[in-house]
């Protein structure tokens, strides 16, 4: 862990502006030196830049134990079941929020913001991209992780992600080609591009077996217009929809630039920025990449555009969240540091240093546009970010793996489509049925 310095004469800004002079909700908290657990990624590598500012601001020290984001995961594991966890404030990957909630593990959000000690007036949680507070921060409404009359926020977004399409300017221009807006068009590039530019691939896909083949496929599912379940949990990731989203990943990786069959997430954005690819379609964390000359060979050759549309618009919605844990020691402090980091104030920040926002008006902000012109087009994928694009249950972790080993066999021993899904469909409904979800029929 690292403790981050203390800026000297900070103490402006965000403070003046939101509290009135007489009144100072930070200072009770003056000293409390809370701990933090935050992935090694991107948008927390921005986060860490600002929160010396937070400290300089409100006299509360923050500690940092920042890890690879699944070893993260492991180590929150252990930390939540003690009686007294190290962690104030964890950032959590959003389908970790099943099961904490249904462990109890973390706090209701509802007494600290209904309460005016704590809850700025200025906050204008409306702001927040709906899409990402459905998906990360909600649970036990509707299907047990979306809103409803029985639903409560335990979270809020914080690195959260959409997808989004990449392209090769310069090679569109070149062959005058048409940026795709559709599946049909998208699919009939991926496999044109390498046509007309020998020994480039289509599009760069993750294709990995497990967590990465599963996630390009469901990338496809929402906007085919298929889903794992039907509203009363029977798996039909194996119907036609399911089907079409399994061929249409083949026919991308079939495609793709070579090795695609083994690509995970590094390595398909590896092809993409080493310009092995004319396309790329996954999660806007990867654009800070694009433009920097360290790491990419396509520097001022990408456009962006929304995500194709199938027979609906459907992009992904996933990323982080932040929630204090239950075990927590300093509360009430790691509230008033959530809200901090999630206010407008500092999403423009942490925007500013390269992380991804999560309010509307970070995505409109022309000081933000203009030094990451990109922005715009991400703000308005958000208008279309599916936050069921995949299910947020307990169970989902073993079906999630199971589908993506099936998947693998599809992409590279040749297993037919339908019958890889029928026979995850088939151990779906044992997992769910053993989980209880068919009790009540």
């Amino acid at each position: 862990m690292r403790r981050l310095p203390i800026l000297a004469g900070a103490f402006a800004g965000f403070l003046l502006q939101t509290i009135a002079a007489s009144a100072n909700p930070y200072e009770a908290y003056k000293g409390t030196p809370l701990v933090v657990n935050f992935p090694a990624h991107p948008h927390y590598d921005a986060v860490v830049k600002i929160l010396p500012q937070f400290t300089a601001e409100t006299g509360i020290e923050v500690e940092v134990d920042q890890l690879e984001y699944l070893k993260m995961r492991e180590k929150q594991t252990l930390e939540l079941t003690k009686a007294e966890g190290d962690y104030d404030l964890i950032s959590y990957v959003v389908f970790s929020k099943a099961d904490y909630v249904y462990a109890d593990q973390l706090e209701n959000l509802a007494k600290y913001f209904m309460n005016p000690r704590f809850a700025d007036p200025t906050y204008d949680a409306a702001d927040i991209i709906d899409g990402y507070i459905q998906n990360i921060g909600i649970a036990g409404g509707t299907k047990g992780y979306l809103p409803g009359p029985t639903g409560s926020l335990f979270g809020l977004p914080f690195g959260a992600e959409t997808s989004i399409l990449g392209y090769r300017k310069d090679i569109f221009e070149k062959h005058g080609l048409k940026v795709p807006e559709t599946y049909e068009e998208l699919l009939e590039l991926a496999c044109r591009i390498p046509q007309l530019e020998p020994g480039m691939g289509g599009l760069a896909s993750r294709a990995a077996s497990g967590q990465h083949a599963s996630h390009a496929f469901l990338l496809h599912l929402a906007p085919l217009g298929g889903r794992i379940f039907d509203e009363n949990w029977n798996p039909v990731v194996n119907n036609e929809k399911g089907i079409a989203a399994a061929d249409a990943l083949k026919k991308i990786v079939d495609c793709g630039p070579a090795g695609a069959k083994t690509f995970g997430f590094a390595e398909a954005g590896a092809a993409f920025l080493q310009g092995k690819t004319a396309m790329y379609l996954d999660s806007t964390v990867f654009a800070g990449q694009v433009n920097d000359p360290t790491k990419s060979q396509v520097v001022g050759k990408v456009g962006w555009a929304l995500h194709p549309k199938g027979v609906r618009r459907g992009s992904q919605t996933g990323g982080f969240g932040l929630a204090i844990p239950k075990n927590a020691a300093h509360k009430e402090a790691a509230f008033l540091l959530l809200q901090w980091l999630t206010s407008k104030y500092a999403d423009k920040l942490i925007a500013l240093e390269g992380g991804n926002p999560i309010r509307r008006s970070t995505h409109d902000d022309p000081e933000v546009n203009a030094t990451f012109p990109y922005m715009a087009t991400f703000g308005k994928a958000l208008t279309y970010a599916d936050p069921d694009w995949r299910p947020i249950i307990p169970t989902w972790g073993k079906i999630n793996g199971d589908l993506g080993t099936a998947l693998s066999k599809v992409l590279t021993e040749g297993l037919d489509a339908k019958t890889a899904l029928d026979g995850v469909a088939e151990r779906a409904r044992s997992s769910m049925q053993e989980a209880g979800y068919y009790s009540w029929q």
